[in-house]
């Protein structure tokens, strides 16, 4: 799928979730590319900002979209990569702030560690 087709696609599927793209659609369609690469690499789009392990059991949490993105954009208002935001943060109406990681830390070293 071309990537112009992907983010047509996931767009029309999560605005009406209240779920933007990134106003800076050239990271989006990056970030759209990663998580192409991440399907043809492991067979499931991982989520492009975290390290994925290649077991699609211990990645379920980071899937995109991931289990971590409604309350990242409903505190921060964009998701830890950045590829979703809120109405209000893609309106500029709340500061965009930093997305701390939520995952926690024994999924982010991987099922061998």
């Amino acid at each position: 799928m071309k990537l112009e087709e992907l983010y047509d696609m996931l767009r029309r599927a999560q605005e009406p979730k209240g779920f933007y793209f990134n106003e800076d659609k050239e990271k989006v369609l990056d970030l759209l590319a990663m998580l192409q690469k991440n399907k043809e690499s492991y067979g499931y789009m991982g989520c492009p900002c975290r390290l994925v392990s290649g077991d699609r059991n211990w990645d379920q949490d980071i899937i995109c979209p991931c289990v971590y993105r409604e309350e990242d954009v409903k505190e921060y208002g964009s998701c830890y990569c950045g590829l979703y935001v809120s109405r209000e943060w893609h309106e500029g109406q709340i500061p965009r702030a930093y997305v701390p990681e939520r995952r926690p830390m024994e999924k982010t070293l991987g099922p061998d560690f």
